[in-house]
């Protein structure tokens, strides 16, 4: 269930676009924003910090894009919150206990992992670079070819782009798992 909350917002922007146009799924997904939000707090008792960026950047660029009639503003979400995320992965090879990367993908394994510091901040970077990659492929997109295209990307390209590029290290990680150690030796 949590799964389709998480994805509620990108199936109810393409699903409004295709039936009612990008103003339409404009405001329906400023709607289901914060909607997500809300519910996600009213389960779990705090509000969880993508939801609340999120939110905050859809109702400021979707508000823009509705009052002036201009979608470059909407363009511009997946951009800031990418480019968001580039600059917090990056950040957190300096700042923090563990780099972001690592507290991510950590969580995912229910045995610890071999994997050395340095690794962690490689894999940590690439994260970084990923990310300032489909920021500006978002913005080339936008400026490049048309509206459909664009909603196109935002909804199946980026998401399908982020499962490429996190399938292998889940793979690779799960040979770094203490058990998966200890029976290869």
């Amino acid at each position: 269930m949590s799964q389709i909350l998480e994805w509620s917002p990108l199936i109810v922007f393409f699903v409004a676009f295709k039936l009612l146009g990008i103003y339409w799924a404009t405001g329906a997904l400023m709607a289901v924003c914060v909607l997500v939000m809300v519910i996600h707090r009213v389960n779990a008792g705090s509000f969880k910090l993508m939801h609340v960026v999120t939110a905050g950047v859809v109702l400021v660029l979707g508000s823009a894009t509705l009052l002036l009639h201009d979608v470059r503003f909407l363009h511009w979400k997946p951009t800031i919150l990418l480019a968001g995320a580039a600059i917090a992965f990056f950040g957190s090879n300096f700042i923090g206990p563990q780099p972001l990367a690592r507290r991510m993908l950590e969580g995912v394994f229910s045995e610890p992992l071999d994997v050395t510091a340095q690794a962690w901040r490689v894999v940590n970077s690439l994260w970084a670079v990923w990310f300032a990659l489909l920021a500006a492929a978002n913005l080339y997109i936008a400026r490049s070819f048309a509206e459909g295209i664009w909603v196109n990307f935002k909804v199946f390209g980026i998401s399908i782009a982020m499962l490429i590029f996190m399938i292998p290290q889940v793979i690779w990680l799960n040979g770094k798992t203490k058990t998966a150690t200890t029976e290869g030796a």
